[in-house]
């Protein structure tokens, strides 16, 4: 029954019974026969209403919502958290009644801008309903691409979103993006190297000066070294054959432990020179477990698999309830994991141990491409 129907009947009842009352001259069973009139049309008014509510909760039942995702290049990290967003998406499309098509728009950029622009193209002719950018390079480009549609973006492992210049602030973004920080306790990592080796002298830095990940991190790095009379050599790379040349000369320098944030750079060129420092008789610590399973003797920060799934519950949560990115906080999960190759530890005899007592939880893996 249509809701003015319905509000026609209460108010006839309503006046009839106000007019009886007002008589003092109606029946006891016109009474109860108003009464009961009433009562009907209330109940029938709350049934409507109920359904109204339920048809409302479940809008979108049924719905298919195209969700383009882009991985800036082929890294264990990278695919450990893609895999995780796909896991996720199809739990919560199972949960909510919808369909999250990624299949088809799932694009890797291989560090290439000419070729990430050309994804982001290809994915706003397709009128994607969200754009799922991994890591900073891919949601600076994504970002870009929708500065006019406003096609909403939730990007993944962005470690220094407002240095980037993707939000305004974590709390408030204030566009049309948000997602999900993997930003490093760099002073963490350092206190692990301290712990290992308490009379280090001389740390190296390695990383992509091109990369914003890198900025922050290296800057606490270097000003923990000058705090704690550290020496410290900086070496970059920008390709895969500038990272190993710059691996030969921190080994050439004598360093005894190098630091690596959570840079794309380096951990795509890590199967290429954790051996180097292995011979070297260098730790390598760094930013992202991915790093130790590529064979570096540690890797902090975050857990990938739940960084993904956080992503998608954010990308879901805006499809699905029309939550507005630009009000929506940007998410950054705590730090405080410690993953440690065991091989390259026995390789270079380093007794871990301690470090337990400096982070919430160690995790040991040995060297692999990618995560299980």
């Amino acid at each position: 029954m249509k809701r003015s129907i319905i509000r026609k009947l209460i108010a006839a009842a309503v006046v009839t019974a106000l007019a009886v009352t007002a008589s003092g001259c109606g029946s006891t069973g016109e009474t109860k026969a108003t009464t009961a009139a009433t009562e009907a049309a209330a109940s029938q008014e709350t049934t409507a209403s109920e359904a109204s509510g339920e048809a409302n909760d479940s809008a979108a039942s049924g719905k298919t919502f195209k969700v383009g995702i882009v991985q800036y290049v082929d890294d264990a990290s990278l695919n450990q958290i893609e895999k995780a967003i796909e896991k996720e998406l199809d739990a919560k499309g199972t949960e909510l009644g919808v369909t999250f098509d990624y299949a088809d728009y799932t694009s890797n950029g291989q560090a290439d801008a000419t070729v990430l622009n050309q994804i982001a193209a290809d994915l706003i002719a397709d009128k994607v309903d969200v754009i799922i950018p991994i890591a900073t390079p891919t949601a600076l480009i994504m970002q870009t691409a929708t500065e006019e549609n406003k096609i909403p973006v939730v990007f993944s492992a962005v470690s220094d979103p407002i240095t980037a210049g993707l939000v305004e602030s974590l709390d408030a973004p204030g566009s049309n993006i948000t997602g999900t920080s993997d930003g490093l306790n760099t002073e963490a990592v350092m206190n692990l190297i301290k712990t290992v080796n308490p009379d280090i002298k001389k740390i190296g830095l390695l990383y992509n000066n091109s990369e914003d990940a890198s900025t922050t991190p290296i800057a606490e790095a270097k000003e923990f070294c000058d705090k704690n009379g550290i020496e410290y050599v900086e070496k970059t790379g920008t390709n895969n054959d500038e990272v190993i040349q710059a691996a030969d000369a921190l080994a050439a320098e004598k360093v005894e432990a190098v630091f690596t944030p959570t840079d794309n750079t380096i951990m795509t060129a890590e199967l290429s020179i954790y051996e180097k420092f292995i011979e070297a008789g260098i730790p390598h610590y760094c930013g992202a477990d991915s790093f130790a399973l590529n064979g570096a003797f540690l890797g902090y920060g975050v857990n990938y698999e739940e960084l993904g799934k956080v992503t998608a519950d954010m990308a879901a949560d805006i499809l699905v309830n029309g939550k507005d990115p630009a009000s929506t906080a940007v998410e950054k999960l705590d730090n405080g994991i410690a993953t440690v190759n065991t091989e390259t530890a026995a390789s270079l005899s380093i007794d871990y141990s301690a470090i337990s007592d400096k982070c919430e939880e160690v995790k040991e893996v040995t060297t692999a491409e990618n995560f299980e």
